[in-house]
Order: C-alpha cells, then sequence, then structure tokens
C-alpha cells in the first residue's frame, strides 16, 4: 500500500509511524485509518520488528474524528461513512493491544478522541508537559470509540474513566502520569532523547518475553473486546444517526457552544 495520510519506515528493530495530516490536525478519516491499520500489519509480520513507535507531526497529536469529514458527513447525509470510521479506529486500537511487539506512543499537544483511546492502547506512553488527553466525544453527542471505556476503566477504574467520557475534561499530562496512562513526562525539547532511551533499554530484552508478556495481559484483562466491540459499535451507529450528533458537528463548525435536545 502506498501511504499518503502517515509515514511509515523501519530503523534497524525499530518501525516509526508518523501521522501526517497536520492541516487536519491529524484527524481519522478512512484512509488513514486504513493506512494505520496496513503499517501495524507489516509490523506484525516483519520479524526484525521488536518496537512500534507511533508519533505525528505538527503542533496537534490528532483531534480523533476528522471534523471536516464530520461536517461534510452530516451536510451530505453521509453517516454511514462515519460509522465505517468509528468500526475502524477499535480495530486500530484492538491490532495495537493485540500487536506481539512493543509498542511505544509519543505525544506532543492534543490527544482527542480515538486517538486518545489509542494511547490508552498502548504499552508505553512517553509525553511532552504540553500533552492533553481528551474524550471529546460528548462535545458532539457521541460516545468514546477506539476501544475506550473497556480501556480505560482497566486502566484507571471505572469511576475515573466515566467522569472523563462524561465531562469531556482535558486530562492534563501530569495527571496522566498520576494516573498510570504516562510511563515518562518530559519537557518538549526532551521527547526525542528520552524516546531513544527508552528504545535503547527496550532492545536489551528478549522479543519473546515481551510476546508472552502482551499475550497473559490479552488472556487476563482483554479476551472479551470483541463483545465490547459489537455493543460500541451498535450504540456509536445508533448515536450518528441522532439529531444531537449533527447539532454537535454543526455548532463545532460554526463555534458555539451545541443545544442539544435528547433527539
Amino acid at each position: 500500500m502506498t501511504y499518503s495520510t502517515i509515514r511509515f519506515e523501519v530503523k534497524d528493530q525499530v518501525a516509526i509511524l508518523t501521522f501526517n495530516r497536520p492541516d487536519v490536525s491529524n484527524g481519522f478519516n478512512i484512509p488513514m485509518c486504513e493506512e494505520i491499520l496496513d503499517a501495524i500489519e507489516q509490523v506484525a509480520k516483519d520479524e526484525r520488528v521488536v518496537i512500534l513507535q507511533i508519533q505525528a507531526e505538527g503542533a496537534v497529536f490528532s483531534v480523533g474524528g476528522d471534523l471536516v469529514e464530520m461536517k461534510r458527513a452530516v451536510d451530505e447525509d453521509d453517516i454511514e461513512s462515519l460509522v465505517r470510521i468509528a468500526e475502524l479506529v477499535n480495530e486500530i486500537s484492538f491490532a495495537l493491544k493485540r500487536l506481539p511487539k512493543v509498542v511505544i506512543m509519543v505525544t506532543d499537544g492534543a490527544v482527542a478522541g480515538a486517538a486518545a483511546n489509542m494511547a490508552v492502547a498502548a504499552d508505553f506512553v512517553i509525553a511532552s508537559e504540553k500533552t492533553k488527553f481528551i474524550q471529546a466525544f460528548v462535545g458532539v453527542g457521541l460516545a468514546p470509540d477506539a476501544g475506550g471505556l473497556f480501556l480505560l476503566t482497566r486502566s484507571i477504574g471505572v469511576s475515573r474513566a466515566t467522569q472523563l467520557a462524561m465531562t469531556g475534561e482535558a486530562l492534563s499530562a501530569e495527571k496522566a502520569l498520576d494516573y498510570g496512562l504516562v510511563y515518562h513526562l518530559v519537557e518538549p525539547e526532551k521527547l526525542e532523547k528520552t524516546t531513544q532511551q527508552v528504545i535503547k533499554r527496550l532492545l536489551r530484552g528478549s522479543i519473546n518475553s515481551y510476546r508472552a508478556i502482551k499475550e497473559m495481559i490479552w488472556k487476563s484483562e482483554f479476551e472479551n473486546w470483541e463483545a465490547y466491540q459489537s455493543l460500541e459499535l451498535e450504540l456509536q451507529r445508533s448515536l450518528a444517526f441522532k439529531e444531537d450528533f449533527k447539532e454537535g458537528v454543526i455548532a463545532h463548525s460554526e463555534r458555539r457552544r451545541p443545544q442539544f435536545t435528547g433527539k
């Protein structure tokens, strides 16, 4: 596959996947999701690769779903395309958690929506002090996708996950470190150096151990993901066809507060 929305390269034992749509704050559309999944598949097949490093181009790591694409879909009554994106971002989080390699996510700036939940799916998050994790879904009348609540409740507990999902409040990098979502918190200019230090340490270990550890974690915590996935997609599809979602998207494009009616 030729990549147009991401960059992907393998350097020695490390595969580097870079989100590369900074003009739309690295928002996910269908082609981007498909390219990310293809890159993850390449990592899974490549016996040279021990670590997958995920990063992003631009000042915003990712807003999650492409807001321009959402507005187009609402205007053209093409909600099915948004449902497809919801399916794909769940597949990405699932693939990251199932990948028998180490996954490191390097974040700088806002990490919102599906991207925030992909971060929870990673094994390590190295965040700059400018990072904020945002469960942005309620702002447009949706619920978390990309396996969000399935992952968050296991990572930070039911109460904290519920509160973040229901308020859409930004979780600072410092608080995310306290919650255990972030492995290292550094100044932006130290992101690359710190990431390389972590990679150097991990490459001293055996990939056999990493495979076994991820398999045991999957069996102990995540084996019933597929049942949850069906519910997540069913509810997200239902929400996407409601008037509140359309109002949320239009309000965002008009830079005003949405007026939700529960319809």
